[in-house]
């Protein structure tokens, strides 16, 4: 790899983790509550509601059955509107937000599923009330498998955020494009290859360090 890809490929591994680091920011802040919802409305739970939970399932559903892709082309007149472009990093992070939530919603509701209903029941027993039990029950028996689950996400948008690049979001999926495709320079492709590999397995091992810290078991 000659020496002017390398700041090339230090600002591109910025941009990347830029996007993924805000984006799952925002994610998880709107997602874990998501998720807690989906749960605690289910059948048989503390705040059921069938009809609620239903109709919240079926809209988390939908988004999650739309294709990235298609995703990012359809909001850009949101993007657009919402941060007055639809280029750039930070043009990219609002379809990495909205693609993540829903996922975040289902992942956070079935390590919630995983916590032992015992333990609800025994919180019940005690009078806690249902902000009592989320907040000291299942949020904290679930946590663990939780940031598990995060660090899938964060790992898939790891991949989206190079799919964003394609189309004008920076990052290593714009460096890829533009210098090692449209170029012909397959050492700026395979430098922007080992690079992913790299960051997604940092992610993984945090994931996993951050994970077996919380597990108390």
């Amino acid at each position: 790899m000659s020496s002017d890809v390398l700041p090339l490929l230090t600002k591109a591994l910025g941009e990347t983790i830029y996007m993924v680091a805000f984006s799952m920011i925002i994610a998880t802040a709107i997602g874990i509550p998501l998720g807690v919802l989906l749960h605690v409305t289910d059948r048989g739970q503390i705040l059921e509601n069938r009809s609620f939970g239903q109709i919240l399932g079926a809209i988390v559903n939908a988004l999650r059955s739309i294709p990235f892709v298609i995703l990012m082309v359809a909001i850009i007149p949101f993007t657009r509107f919402l941060v007055g472009t639809a280029i750039g990093t930070t043009a990219a992070m609002v379809p990495l937000v909205i693609a993540s939530i829903p996922f975040i919603g289902r992942q956070v509701e079935t390590s919630l599923k995983e916590v032992p209903y015992g333990l609800v029941e025994a919180a019940l027993s005690m009078g806690a009330t249902p902000v009592q039990i989320i907040s000291r029950v299942l949020l904290p028996e679930s946590m663990p498998s939780i940031v598990s689950q995060l660090t899938t996400v964060a790992i898939a948008l790891v991949g989206e955020s190079a799919m964003a690049g394609a189309i004008g979001g920076g990052g290593l999926g714009d460096l890829a494009i533009r210098y090692g495709y449209q170029r012909f320079r397959p050492d700026v492709m395979l430098a922007t290859v080992i690079v992913l590999i790299v960051l997604v397995q940092f992610v993984q091992f945090a994931g996993n360090y951050i994970s077996s810290r919380l597990n108390k078991k």
